[in-house]
């Protein structure tokens, strides 16, 4: 993998096809290759970006520097300058979702639409801040690998553990070859991200689209429900039979929801 030195780290990044690029920020614990599905489809028609954030997959912590939630989006965004993208659509699951909204907030006019699959825009709650510490505590101490086989069914449907194995090997293999430091950090920084629903959605005046599983117990039908009704340019699709992980549950259903919507938006702009 190609790697750019940013922000005192250098962050591994993979790049397909040709045309207006689209970054896409995976979520934790996971690394890249959580979007091969979309890789392979979205690189018929635009550039395709998928970066490993700090800490994750091949892309290091900055030593003794301590690491904020705003320091994943300003990575990505120093990426966005090493590979000469001034502007650039932009998509994320999860905590990815949360990181581009922050990238959002530090540089606005950069970015043409925005996808949020599966997350939410609010705090956490004192009992959800306070289990990302206790879980960060328990990855540094015990590793990933209890972990990863708890959570698995619940970054997936419960019954595609057994009936799409492909897809939960996949999902297992990238939780427990995560550095469980660099998730412990991420954890932390997380917990002390801003209100982006009361202090950024306000501001997004670009499309966006909201995608969810219709059985995501991490961020349900409700939370996406809950950014739509604050996004002034906003449409939601729901994902049948898929957890927390649609893009990898129903690809083909997940990647015809992203390409109609960024479709819609190029003939928009074609019929000024």
């Amino acid at each position: 993998m190609p790697k750019a030195k940013v922000n005192h780290i250098e962050i591994a990044y993979e790049t397909y096809g040709k045309g207006t690029p689209i970054v896409l920020i995976h979520g934790h614990p996971f690394d890249h290759t959580m979007w091969y599905p979309q890789a392979e489809a979205f690189s018929v028609s635009y550039q395709v970006i998928t970066p490993d954030l700090r800490g994750y997959g091949k892309t290091n912590l900055p030593g003794s520097i301590a690491t904020r939630f705003e320091d994943y989006a300003t990575d990505m965004l120093g990426l966005m300058d090493h590979l000469g993208f001034n502007s650039f659509h932009l998509a994320g699951l999860s905590m990815g979702g949360q990181i581009i909204m922050e990238m959002f907030r530090q540089a606005p006019s950069r970015i043409k639409t925005l996808i949020f699959a599966d997350t939410f825009a609010g705090p956490d709650t004192p009992e959800v801040k306070q289990g990302r510490y206790d879980t960060a505590n328990r990855l540094e101490k015990e590793g990933m690998e209890a972990y990863a086989d708890e959570v698995i069914y619940k970054m997936i449907r419960p019954a595609h553990v057994n009936s799409q194995p492909d897809v939960a090997g996949h999902v297992l293999k990238m939780m427990k070859a995560s550095s469980p430091t660099g998730a412990a950090v991420a954890l932390r920084a997380r917990a002390e991200r801003i209100d982006y629903l009361k202090d950024v959605l306000p501001e997004i005046n670009i499309p966006t689209l909201v995608i969810v599983g219709r059985e995501d117990e991490f961020t349900p039908v409700a939370k996406a429900e809950e950014l739509k009704n604050n996004l002034q340019n906003c449409k939601l699709v729901i994902i049948e039979d898929a957890g927390h992980m649609p893009n990898l549950e129903q690809p083909e259903e997940f990647n015809k929801a992203v390409l109609n919507f960024l479709e819609g938006i190029n003939y928009a702009e074609s019929s000024f």
